[in-house]
């Protein structure tokens, strides 16, 4: 049924109850930890929400259509449960290839992974195709078991050659993880392109309005799917119905929200190359961004965060943090409220991160209030004037 929908209108028709006279529109939240059951358990059958819930079904079904998967999502308690699922399938002693610049925790659980259990990690530039695939194939020390992918990377927003990379990582047996948070389902559905494990944040754009903490990890493979699963309800890291609810009434409106956000973020991005307090720029729209050619080739879309850096240092950046009015200083991002942060506030982001970077999320407002707000702050954060 899924197969000839676009995304956008699997965001808003997937999961939903069997059509039924008198039946709801929508899947309804189900508050029960226990379920009634006897004899030996049924497959499917619902035992105990540990393990499963009417309210995660839905989400996952819906999920699972947008990234063109084969099988439901995996829904977690938070996004960091859901990339520690990831990495699980890794034995001991696994020899993997991560981006130099990625989520800071993903980074963070690679290095506690290195310390506890052996895990050798080998750092690459993801922009660089053959470098990676090198790093992949290893040459004395033997392929890799998994590749991690971010594209566009968090928060330098490199854009990867994901068919390639996927493809080169196969020909040595390694795997290859994709977070797929900042394209989202809309901009590039991997598992599509033969990833085969994808992980959302779904706190961010998939949820969309900053007041859920979620996780998801897709999978193709019957036994990745199995041992995700599996991982999710020994480790208890399940999410509550109320937040997986939340989320799939956030998912119906993420077409609209990326659509305008995308397009305003393309719009700031222009407007900051020609501003006199700013340095440089990195959106995948621009055209000499160094992501702008791939970007343009695999993605459907240019994403919602930009990189900004102003004159004047780290010092000029936390003044523009201070002097904003409409934009909100957090941390996250996705949510339909535009937000910035300098993310080498940070001890544990990565060190080429530039100090004076500022990550700005582009939300849905009107535009022009974003710029002129944006505009002040950068003029008082460099000491400009006029």
């Amino acid at each position: 049924m899924h197969e000839d929908l676009s995304p956008e209108t699997l965001a808003v028709t997937a999961g939903r109850p069997e059509r039924r006279r008198g039946g709801p529109v929508n899947p309804p939240v189900v508050l029960s930890s226990t379920y009634v059951s006897s004899g030996p358990p049924v497959p499917g059958e619902l035992l105990y929400a540990r393990a499963g819930t009417e309210t995660w079904q839905s989400f996952e079904l819906a999920l699972g259509a947008l990234e063109r998967s084969a099988r439901p999502g995996i829904v977690f308690g938070s996004g960091m449960a859901a990339i520690s699922a990831t990495f699980s399938v890794l034995a001991a002693g696994s020899r993997v290839v991560v981006p130099r610049h990625a989520y800071q925790l993903t980074l963070a659980l690679v290095a506690d992974l290195r310390e506890r259990t052996g895990l050798r990690v080998t750092s690459v530039d993801l922009a660089d195709t053959e470098a990676v695939l090198a790093a992949v194939r290893g040459g004395a020390e033997g392929p890799a078991a998994l590749l991690w992918v971010e594209s566009p990377t968090n928060p330098m927003l490199e854009v990867a050659d994901l068919p390639a990379l996927v493809a080169g990582a196969h020909e040595v047996g390694a795997l290859v993880a994709v977070d797929n948070t900042f394209a989202t389902p809309l901009g590039q559905r991997p598992l599509t392109v033969g990833a085969d494990l994808v992980v959302h944040s779904v706190t961010k754009y998939l949820a969309g309005h900053s007041d859920v903490v979620l996780g998801a990890v897709l999978a193709d493979d019957e036994a990745l799917h199995t041992r995700i699963t599996a991982y999710r309800t020994l480790h208890g890291a399940i999410a509550g119905p109320w937040e997986v609810w939340l989320a799939l009434r956030g998912l119906r409106t993420l077409a609209l929200r990326v659509e305008r956000s995308q397009a305003s973020a393309a719009v700031l991005a222009a407007r900051l190359v020609e501003h006199p307090a700013v340095a440089e720029v990195r959106h995948p729209s621009l055209p000499g961004d160094p992501g702008h050619a791939r970007a343009t080739a695999l993605l459907d879309g240019y994403g919602s965060i930009l990189g900004v850096r102003p004159h004047g240092g780290p010092q000029a950046a936390d003044r523009v943090v201070e002097a904003v009015r409409l934009w909100v200083p957090a941390t996250s991002l996705g949510g339909v409220e535009s937000s910035l942060e300098r993310r080498r506030r940070f001890a544990t982001e990565a060190p080429t991160v530039p100090e004076d970077l500022l990550r700005l999320s582009v939300g849905i407002e009107d535009v022009e209030d974003l710029w002129r707000d944006l505009d002040q702050a950068l003029r008082a954060g460099t000491s400009l004037v006029g």
